[in-house]
């Protein structure tokens, strides 16, 4: 296990190589001058100038990559254009974990009422319980979190005043933000439990146990559902690392100041500097996650081969 934990590790560092390379170049496409913005609408050419000379963006591009690297390996992503300070304390300061809180609730939301239903389809396949669940499920992938979100607040905020409309603080905040998150995981990983249990129940060690009179609940959680979850694992740790780079959709609709708005605000700003560092912490999150949803196969099921 733990040779393939640092084998692992080591596969990451191209991907994270090309990640930054690819976000250093794009950033670097979208048209406007960053220097021009940290200098100020009054700036002369000479200010301009002098800016960009501080910010090292008269190098080559190639130094300007190496320094960002060489920078991010020691922790350091550089200043904001828009605030002058650290990258690093502008993400980790509350942002990040808007973000994290936002990420663990809707998953967990998601992973709740997925499984639920997707094991109630699984157990009475064709039945009418299964074909609405299953109907309830393509809506809830069909319907896009901005309309569901607006909806969301119409309903329960505008209409009943049961919950705020916007904004992050309390419990009463994370309700709706959370739901509209959560509702598209939680029909994928309904229709993906569905799948892979009907798959299992069908196998003839599941025939066997119900041959020796074992009981249903301990067929169905013990021997189907356990065998059953390795897809269904893939699928939560990829929905949980896309929330966590920040849902971008959501938290604008909610004025939720996490990952996703402070993305976009940064792009809008051209901020280089933001924009690389978020990505960068967003790209290890998504393979951290990834690495741990793959240890976990091994958890679930010991015949799993980690070669």
């Amino acid at each position: 296990m733990f040779l393939y934990i640092v084998r692992r590790i080591f596969q990451t560092i191209p991907v994270m190589i090309g990640v930054t390379l690819a976000v250093f170049l794009m950033m670097h496409l979208i048209p406007g001058d960053a220097a021009k913005i940290m200098a100020g609408e009054n700036a002369n050419p000479e200010q301009v100038e002098q800016m960009r000379e501080n910010l090292g963006l008269n190098d080559p591009l190639y130094e300007q990559y190496f320094r960002f690297i060489g920078n991010a390996a020691t922790g350091d992503l550089g200043n904001s254009i828009r605030t002058s300070r650290p990258v690093t304390q502008e993400i980790f300061d509350s942002r990040f974990w808007i973000t994290v809180q936002l990420a663990i609730i809707g998953t967990a939301l998601a992973v709740l009422f997925g499984l639920i239903a997707g094991i109630i389809s699984a157990t009475r396949k064709y039945s009418f319980a299964d074909v609405s669940l299953m109907v309830i499920a393509l809506f809830g992938l069909s319907m896009p979190n901005f309309w569901l979100g607006i909806m969301l607040i119409y309903l329960f905020s505008v209409n009943l005043g049961w919950l705020p409309v916007a904004g992050w603080g309390t419990w009463e905040h994370m309700i709706l933000p959370a739901i509209t998150l959560g509702t598209a995981g939680a029909a994928i990983i309904a229709r993906m439990t569905r799948s892979s249990m009907l798959e299992v129940l069908d196998q003839d060690y599941i025939r066997t146990a119900y041959a020796k009179g074992v009981g249903d609940k301990l067929v169905i959680y013990k021997h189907g559902l356990r065998n059953a979850l390795i897809p269904v694992v893939t699928v939560v740790g990829l929905q949980f690392g896309s929330l966590l780079g920040g849902a971008v959709v959501t938290e604008t609709v909610f004025a939720v100041n996490g990952l996703g708005r402070l993305i976009i605000d940064s792009i809008r700003a051209h901020d280089f500097p933001m924009v690389q560092g978020t990505i960068l912490v967003c790209a290890v999150l998504f393979v951290v996650v990834n690495t741990i949803v793959d240890i976990s196969y091994r958890l679930l099921n010991k015949r799993v081969d980690l070669n």
